[in-house]
């Protein structure tokens, strides 16, 4: 796995450990934002892993 994967993924994670504390605490709005971040970072791993893939030849990349 690329490294910017791993960090996209890092980041991801721990957006998602934010978020719930934010709603255990009551804080909706701000658990919303770390839930879009989380969403992003997602996104950002998935693509870094993709293009990680694509470089190396391991398999068809579509999309």
């Amino acid at each position: 796995m690329p490294r910017l994967a791993l960090y996209a993924l890092a980041v991801c994670l721990l957006a998602v450990a934010a978020a719930v504390v934010s709603f255990v605490r009551g804080s909706v709005f701000i658990g919303v934002v770390w839930v879009l971040l989380a969403g992003l970072s997602s996104n950002m791993t998935w693509y870094y892993v993709r293009r990680g893939r694509a470089g190396r030849g391991d398999g068809p990349v579509t999309g």
